[in-house]
C-alpha cells in the first residue's frame, strides 16, 4: 500500500513537472559572439577609447589568429600586432590601408568588421570570432579619435601624475595624500582620525610581511616619539626577508611553484632556481 502511494506521488509530480516545462515562457539564448549586441554595451563605449585597455584585447581575441606575428598564417598581407606594419598600405595596392587615423570612411578595416556581405566581412563567419557591436563600435571609435598606438605598458616609462588639488590643505602630510583626500573629497567624505601606534604597526606589519610584529618590534615602534618613527619601521620591514619572501609568493604562486606534484604521484620537480 505504502508502494503505491509513493508511486502515485511520484507520478503526479512527474506530470507537473512536465506541464511546468510545457507552460514556461522560453528563454532566448544570446550567443557569446553574437554581433547584434544590446544596446546597454554599446551604450558603455568609453569617452576616450584607449589602445591598450580597449582596442588591443580586441584585436588578440579576435584578429591575431590570421593578422598577427606569426607570418605563416598571416593572411591579406595585414598585420595588427605592431604599429609600422598595421599602418602601412595593404600589399602593393598603395590607396588601400587597414587604418587611416581620423578617416573611418577610408579605413579597410572599419570596411571589412561592418560589411554585409559575408564574403567580405572580417572576421569571417567560420572563425567563430565574430565582433559584438560594442566590439566594432569600440574599434570605430578609436580611429575616428585617431588610433592613437601605445607600446605595451611594459615598456612605457612611468610619468608622474599632477598632484591634484584638495580643499582641506592642512590634512595631507605627502604627496600621497594628496591624491586620497581628493578622492574622499569627491565623494564628500573625510579622512579618518589617526590611529593609534598599536594598531598602526600591526597594520604596516601585516601588509609588508604578511606576519604581525614580534613583542621587541611592537615595544621598539611604542617607544620611538621621534616624528619619522614611523617611516623608519616601514624602512626596515621593506629591508627585512619576511618582506622580501611575501613578494616572492605573488611571483612563486603565478609560476606554479611547487616541491613535488603533489597530486596522485610525487615525483621530484626541478623548482631549484625559483627557491
Amino acid at each position: 500500500m505504502r508502494n503505491q502511494r509513493l508511486l502515485l506521488f511520484l507520478a503526479v509530480f512527474a506530470c507537473l513537472l512536465v506541464a511546468f516545462w510545457l507552460l514556461a515562457p522560453g528563454e532566448t539564448v544570446t550567443p557569446q559572439n553574437d554581433n547584434t549586441g544590446p544596446a546597454e554595451r554599446a551604450q558603455a563605449i568609453p569617452d576616450k577609447v584607449d589602445f591598450n585597455f580597449h582596442v588591443k584585447p580586441i584585436l588578440s581575441d579576435r584578429c591575431f589568429k590570421c593578422h598577427g606575428p606569426d607570418e605563416k598564417v598571416r593572411e591579406g598581407g595585414l598585420a595588427l600586432h605592431d604599429k609600422e606594419l598595421a599602418f602601412s598600405a595593404l600589399g602593393d595596392d598603395k590607396s588601400r590601408y587597414a587604418i587611416i587615423p581620423g578617416d573611418t570612411e577610408h579605413s579597410t578595416l572599419v570596411q571589412r568588421i561592418y560589411a554585409e556581405d559575408e564574403n567580405d566581412r572580417m572576421p569571417p563567419p567560420e572563425s567563430n570570432l565574430l565582433l559584438t557591436e560594442y566590439e566594432k563600435a569600440v574599434l570605430k571609435k578609436w580611429i575616428a579619435q585617431g588610433a592613437e598606438w601605445k607600446e605595451h605598458w611594459a615598456f612605457i616609462p612611468p610619468a608622474r601624475p599632477a598632484i591634484p588639488k584638495v580643499k582641506d590643505t592642512s590634512w595631507p602630510e605627502n604627496e600621497i595624500d594628496h591624491f586620497i583626500l581628493a578622492n574622499l573629497e569627491s565623494m564628500g567624505l573625510s579622512p579618518s582620525g589617526r590611529e593609534a601606534k598599536e594598531k598602526l604597526i600591526r597594520r604596516v606589519s601585516f601588509d609588508l610581511t604578511g606576519l604581525p610584529p614580534v613583542l621587541a618590534e611592537l615595544e621598539a615602534f611604542l617607544a620611538d616619539n621621534s616624528p619619522d618613527a614611523f617611516e623608519k619601521a616601514v624602512d626596515r620591514l621593506l629591508a627585512s626577508n619576511a618582506y622580501a619572501e611575501r613578494m616572492a609568493l605573488e611571483w612563486m604562486d603565478l609560476a606554479r611553484y611547487a616541491d613535488t606534484h603533489g597530486y596522485q604521484d610525487d615525483f621530484e620537480r626541478i623548482m631549484w632556481p625559483w627557491r
